[in-house]
């Protein structure tokens, strides 16, 4: 199941010039099943997601046609009324399925996410869950936890912002152009929507909609040329934020002010228009590889003028267009109910997810049509009702603040339900410490429960090495050496150690081995970036900031102060041949070896002593969730040794190839039995799926020592 997730347009309804759009409702639900298909894993729809960009385009054509309308009836906009309305569309349905998923969290989650879960259905309160993804997309240390159950809340977050400032920017400029003509007529507009003198009728002329339409630009294409810029150097920033979606949103808006020349179109003109529109939508679902493509970016222009076409050939065309598909009962009955049945699915898939583990194509279908049911009653019983209620708008604003609170309290309550065990409190099974040696194979192998176990999973995803505490880590498209020195700074023995997060992991151990031994331990530490000379993709794509890097680093460590000892270690980064990542399989494997091998060599022919660190097990499972929801039977998340162990292989066979290079393997520790215990002596081994605990690293310290002095004693005291 894919993690992007997307929602449709919120708007009251398809009704433009007083006339319904079924084409419009149509092609609303013919985008909600794209999403839907797409997150059930229809492996032919890999960019499902640009769903999302027909929906933006949707909105924005439904709301500003709404607002210009009522300009040209009143000349003015009630800012106020404007957001009521959005508050009654909105927020009902919206605060049932943040409660319920509060609720659906407390049941069948991991207590591991339960806090995380609580901040993300504030943020979705408020309208900010696409910041806070933001946030966590540029966390590497969050971004593998699981997807939030509400985290479909985002693209809700960017629309909203986008309205807030929208009404008033069609606002300033209706004033602007009313003041412009004000000696010819007294029609002025205001925010209350009074016109002076008691006028009504037609206000909007050509004048207005060139201003209008002036001013859509002046969003529009600044945040086009920033969605491209930002998709290239940042894509998970870009995918969130508010400004690389605004220019979506006022494409259609510029489209509504078109809309009295929509109708004048030729009839075979708008007919092959609006096909065309269609085959623009689906051939992006189909064709734009997630893996390979930076989006949004230039890349989204497929579906939103795609989506243009369609809803700008809507009436010209007649039922001889895209509305012989659209303009059909059971694709309106879909569009009618999109927005309560994706604020719906999503959480009944993570919470399936959870509980059984990765859905298949069958099953995920199933969940789909599942989450059918509650969204029709929240359509009926909810939406609706609400919708079309005639309240005063203090009344709304009342309804607006209780609802927030309903979903702030609840969550408020799943952060106090988050305790760890009080047999959390009880010593440590066998009298061990976060400081001891992990015990044999026979005390290492899984075991169903212990009386404490540390650091709790609940705690685990905060037990770090300092190197993060102490800003000591590269970030991804940063290319300058950050780094830490730990034990005696003035110490004549320098020991340098380098890599990725993997080498991260290790720096608890060092930091015990340094103290001990008087040693000044340096950490250069980059996420996402293996120690290689070659450059290398990460996502698809070269990442020059990691080739940058490498190369700094490789200058300090062969300088005139060379370390004592390099110890590296990292995950192997998929290396370029010939600038393009080699084919899956055999040929991934060798280019990994062939790179290592190169970088390894290099350092050791300077001078630099040298020691690998082999990868450690990595898993399918996030170790620590599955330990919080599984504290009386450990054994269910014990994994297979063999395949846990392939991460490593690379580094072995070019550890090999490499004289002087010196491998140390501490796997039989860390995976010392079939299958991998989750809990060694009472010590949490990861905190995630694949980096170890800052406490489990750190009683490995006497087993690394051994190691180092086993592989380069000459070169340490």
């Amino acid at each position: 199941m894919r993690v992007e997730t997307r929602r449709p347009t919120t708007s009251a309804g398809p009704i433009i010039a007083g006339r319904f759009r079924g084409d419009i409702e149509g092609l609303r639900g013919l985008a909600l099943v794209l999403v839907l298909v797409g997150h059930a894993g229809i492996s032919a729809l890999p960019a499902a997601f640009v769903a999302v960009d027909v929906f933006f385009v949707i909105s924005g054509f439904l709301i500003t046609g709404l607002l210009v309308d009522e300009i040209r009836r009143t000349g003015g906009i009630r800012i106020v009324d404007f957001y009521a309305r959005r508050a009654k569309r909105l927020l009902p349905a919206a605060t049932v399925v943040l409660v319920a998923s509060l609720l659906l969290t407390y049941l069948f989650l991991p207590p591991i996410r339960w806090s995380e879960t609580a901040r993300d259905a504030l943020a979705s309160a408020v309208y900010a869950m696409n910041w806070r993804l933001v946030e966590q997309s540029t966390d590497y240390l969050r971004s593998e936890e699981a997807p939030s159950i509400v985290q479909h809340f985002w693209s809700l977050a960017v629309e909203e912002q986008f309205y807030l400032v929208w009404p008033l920017l069609l606002l300033v400029v209706a004033l602007a152009v009313s003041r412009r003509t004000s000696r010819h007529t007294d029609a002025r507009p205001s925010i209350s929507g009074s016109r002076p003198g008691g006028h009504s009728g037609p206000f909007l002329g050509d004048r207005m909609s060139r201003w209008l339409l002036a001013a859509f630009a002046l969003v529009g294409i600044p945040s086009l040329a920033w969605s491209i810029h930002l998709s290239q150097t940042e894509p998970a920033r870009a995918y969130l934020v508010t400004t690389t979606r605004m220019w979506e949103l006022a494409l259609g808006g510029g489209l509504a002010i078109l809309g009295g020349h929509l109708s004048r179109l030729p009839r075979p003109a708008a007919i092959a228009l609006g096909w065309a529109g269609m085959a623009t939508v689906a051939l992006a679902a189909m064709l734009i590889r997630p893996e390979t493509a930076a989006y949004p970016g230039y890349l989204a222009l497929l579906p939103t003028l795609g989506a243009v076409a369609i809803i700008a050939a809507g009436p010209g065309a007649g039922r001889y267009g895209p509305a012989l598909v659209l303009n059909r009962r059971p694709t309106r009955a879909v569009g009618a109910v999109s927005y309560s049945w994706y604020l719906w699915h999503w959480p009944l898939l993570v919470v399936a997810e959870a509980r059984w583990g990765p859905l298949g194509t069958t099953a995920g279908l199933a969940m789909i049509l599942c989450s059918a049911v509650p969204a029709v009653l929240t359509y009926h019983l909810v939406e609706n009702p609400f919708r079309y209620a005639q309240f005063s708008r203090a009344r709304v604003l009342r309804m607006g603040l209780a609802a927030t609170s309903v979903t702030v309290l609840t969550g408020i309550g799943l952060q106090l339900a988050v305790r760890p065990p009080v047999s959390a409190q009880a010593p440590l099974a066998g009298g061990a410490s976060p400081t001891a040696s992990p015990g044999g194979e026979r005390a290492a192998a899984p075991v169903d429960r212990f009386a404490r176990i540390t650091p709790d999973p609940l705690e685990a995803r905060d037990d770090l090495p300092d190197v993060y505490r102490d800003d000591c880590v590269t970030q991804a498209q940063e290319a300058g050496l950050r780094s830490c020195t730990y034990g005696d700074s003035d110490s004549a023995v320098e020991v340098a150690v380098a890599g990725d997060s993997h080498a991260a992991h290790w720096v608890p151990a060092l930091q015990v081995i340094a103290a001990e031994r008087g040693w000044r331990l340096v950490t250069y530490i980059k996420t996402t970036c293996s120690f290689l000379t070659a450059p290398i993709s990460i996502a698809g794509r070269p990442d020059p900031s990691c080739t940058e890097w490498n190369r700094n680093l490789r200058t300090a460590l062969t300088g005139e102060r060379r370390p004592r000892l390099l110890i590296v270690s990292s995950v192997t980064q998929i290396p370029l041949v010939d600038g393009s990542p080699p084919p899956p399989g055999p040929a991934t494997a060798d280019a990994q070896t062939a790179a290592l091998s190169q970088t390894w060599s290099e350092v050791t022919r300077a001078g630099v002593p040298l020691v690998v660190i082999r990868d450690t097990p990595s898993f399918k499972v996030d170790i620590a969730e599955c330990v919080s929801a599984h504290r009386e039977r450990l054994t269910a998340c014990a994994q297979p040794r063999e395949r846990a162990l392939t991460w490593g292989i690379p580094q072995e066979r070019a550890a090999t190839a490499v004289p002087d290079a010196r491998l140390a393997d501490l796997n039989d520790v860390i995976c010392p039995t079939e299958p991998c215990p989750a809990v060694i002596d009472g010590l949490l081994v990861y905190r995630d799926a694949h980096h170890l605990t800052a406490t489990y690293a750190r009683s490995l310290a006497p087993r690394l020592h051994d190691r180092l002095r086993e592989l380069v004693s000459p070169h340490l005291p």
